[in-house]
């Protein structure tokens, strides 16, 4: 298999939440809680080709990914004679042979009406513009996450920018590890993500989208992806909630090499907080993970750990820190290569944030960033 670009839920397990046990609960059996959610089917899942109904006219489907998250969710949603699809897997083959078992099977005769997208990462895109071909329908997204998508797919060359090599030099990568990085070009997004369209509907915070019998209100969260679209539909119970909010794993924020002065993990914590003003009682749909209730439990569990871990780096910056050195502290293992993407991002996300707060200060020495903790006023 061709090598992947970094996919944006990346299961780190940090000291501040540890992830449950898939041992632990692989004897459950229907229904069951934990850490303060509710899984009603369990752990049950679709198998390929296989679509589970969880409500009237909104069904399940699952397609494969490679390595640690091994899937992504897929929603099916009644759309008069046809269904409109929520997410699309990559551009693998494994991913198309489950979508043919799907046309083949659950959908046979019931074509899809519009392919929806809730955020630019190639798992959930990179069967977009496929699915819209071959059927002739529209792609629906947010304009930030359809402009990002576009701007990655045609930003491929033989050789990284030189803001890459300004990155990871100023997280602390040594001089050996950004020229394995350099050698494999750029642009590897593009390898698992079909051409994306060149127009699209646009979708905006507080639209309200008619599919089949159900309106769908979209609520548009940040952080993790620029502009990530989750649905919701009140009067039926349910939260379409993309990599928003996902049950077990916590999805990756990370401070992008297009901002290097932003602050993504301000912006998923202000997220979490719009979040908690939906209704507890939401039937959540997440990308990665089973269905699950007790939304407001796990949305306290995600600011509380990202808090939790930006006291813990702050106590470990009495000292001058370059990004690579904390990984032990936020994830509380070593990083192998190929998370090392991510967990840097992730890192620098959180330095940022102190940053931001006022509680820590940079100093560049020949490129390198070092952070510690800042003087009291």
């Amino acid at each position: 298999m061709r090598a992947l670009p970094a996919i944006g839920a990346l299961s780190i397990p940090s000291r501040a939440e540890p992830p449950a046990s898939d041992a632990s609960l692989a004897d459950a059996g229907g229904a069951y809680s934990h850490k303060g959610l509710t899984y009603p089917l369990g752990r049950k899942a679709p198998e390929p080709g296989e679509a589970i109904e969880l409500a009237p006219g909104v069904r399940w489907a699952r397609l494969p990914v490679p390595g640690s998250l091994k899937h992504i969710n897929v929603w099916l949603l009644d759309d008069g004679d046809g269904v409109a699809v929520v997410d699309t897997g990559l551009d693998i083959t494994p991913c198309r042979e489950a979508w043919e078992a799907l046309l083949a099977g659950p959908l046979q005769g019931r074509r899809p009406t519009r392919i929806v997208v809730t955020h630019f990462h190639p798992d959930h895109l990179g069967l977009a513009g496929w699915l819209v071909e071959r059927f002739d329908v529209r792609l629906w997204m947010t304009r930030g996450e359809w402009l990002f998508a576009r701007m990655l797919t045609a930003d491929v060359r033989d050789a990284p920018p030189r803001e890459a090599f300004a990155y990871w030099r100023g997280a602390g990568w040594e001089e050996q590890r950004i020229a394995v990085e350099a050698a494999k070009g750029w642009g590897r997004f593009a390898s698992v993500v079909t051409a994306v369209p060149v127009s699209f509907v646009r979708m905006s915070e507080g639209d309200v989208i008619r599919i089949g019998s159900r309106d769908w209100r979209v609520l548009v969260g940040s952080g993790h992806s620029p502009e990530h679209a989750c649905l919701i539909d009140e009067a039926g119970g349910l939260m379409i909630a993309g990599d928003q909010v996902l049950p077990r794993i916590t999805s990756n924020v990370s401070l992008s090499l297009s901002e290097p002065e932003a602050d993504p993990l301000g912006e998923w914590l202000h997220s979490i907080a719009r979040l908690k003003t939906l209704p507890d009682s939401l039937f959540v749909l997440p990308s990665h993970g089973e269905p699950f209730t007790g939304l407001h439990a796990r949305l306290d569990a995600l600011d509380r750990g990202h808090r939790g871990r930006l006291d813990a780096l702050y106590e470990h910056l009495q000292e001058p820190r370059r990004a690579v050195d904390c990984f032990t502290v936020l994830f509380g293992r070593r990083i192998e290569d190929n998370s090392l993407g991510l967990a840097t991002g992730e890192a620098m996300a959180h330095l940022r944030r102190l940053e931001v707060e006022r509680r820590a200060v940079r100093e560049v020495r020949d490129g390198v960033y070092f952070f510690s903790q800042a003087s009291a006023p």
